[in-house]
């Protein structure tokens, strides 16, 4: 039986999570530790950190912020961004990270997803592919979050991923991240049927009836989830504003701009709603 995962998706800039829409207009949230810790304990199977400004370092940034967050939590943290080099990929295991997740640089040099799975395990090695849907109904894959073009066809690339040993797709749509609404039902489904290794959906989710359909519509295995927790987490005042330096952030936060797209689930109340939709979770609540 496949179980599915419930993966909160944390977009790091500097020391903060961030989060906009279509991976642009960024706004500073919180600490990414505090937020990573509430989510375990709310029963999150894994966690996934991105470094949204590596592309502009040409390195990845994150190794503190994981080893802090690999002290406190005990499931599975993937780390994306500016990894280019088998080198960046030990250096993030050796933080304290279990997977790590790679776009640009496979792009650039597809031998590097043999590489690094030969090196490390299939297992450990995720290929984000973020997609943009052209005028002509083609999905064409997208790197440096989301900013530079390819031309690459994404149904071809997740072939080619996967034979070359990757062992997990993360999948976005830009088109529909940090919108509220839904996952683009019919990207999952192309690239489930093409895919032998599994999907994570990434990209939409406003309420726990998108998550329950992105499931059952499609074969997805897991959902990353983001803005939908996040502002969650905010509204509830979880998350406590005293970690908020900027003015400008915590009136953004105060006024809630932006959140009302959103539902007001957590992940144990979308665990509970998978269950009685007789999804199998991995944790049951």
């Amino acid at each position: 039986m496949k179980y599915i995962r419930i993966i909160p998706r944390l977009d790091i800039k500097g020391p903060n999570l961030v989060k906009g829409i279509h991976l642009e207009g960024l706004r500073v949230l919180g600490k990414p530790e505090s937020f990573a810790r509430l989510y375990y304990e709310q029963g999150a199977d894994e966690i996934i950190y991105q470094d949204t400004v590596a592309s502009l370092y040409q390195r990845n940034n994150l190794t503190e912020i994981v080893t802090r967050t690999a002290e406190n939590i005990f499931i599975p943290i993937t780390v994306g961004g500016g990894i280019r080099s088998l080198s960046d990929i030990s250096e993030i295991l050796r933080s304290g990270a279990d997977k790590v997740s790679i776009n640009t640089a496979a792009i650039a040099n597809p031998n590097f997803i043999n590489q690094a799975s030969q090196s490390f395990g299939s297992s450990t090695i995720v290929v984000a592919v973020e997609t943009i849907k052209q005028s002509d109904g083609r999905y064409l894959a997208f790197t440096d979050n989301g900013r530079e073009y390819t031309g690459v066809e994404v149904m071809s690339w997740v072939r080619e991923v996967q034979e070359r040993g990757a062992g997990e797709i993360l999948l976005t749509s830009i088109d529909q991240e940090g919108t509220g609404n839904g996952f683009d039902i019919d990207l999952i489904k192309l690239v489930s049927d093409v895919a032998t290794i599994p999907i994570v959906a990434h990209g939409g989710a406003g309420t726990i009836s998108h998550i329950v359909d992105s499931i059952q519509l499609t074969g997805v295995d897991a959902v990353a989830l983001a803005s939908i927790l996040h502002y969650t987490a905010i509204n509830q005042d979880t998350i406590s504003q005293k970690q908020f330096k900027d003015e400008g952030n915590i009136e953004f936060i105060k006024k809630r701009h932006s959140f009302k797209m959103f539902g007001t689930e957590n992940i144990k109340m979308i665990k509970n709603q998978l269950t009685d939709s007789k999804i199998p979770i991995r944790v049951p609540y």
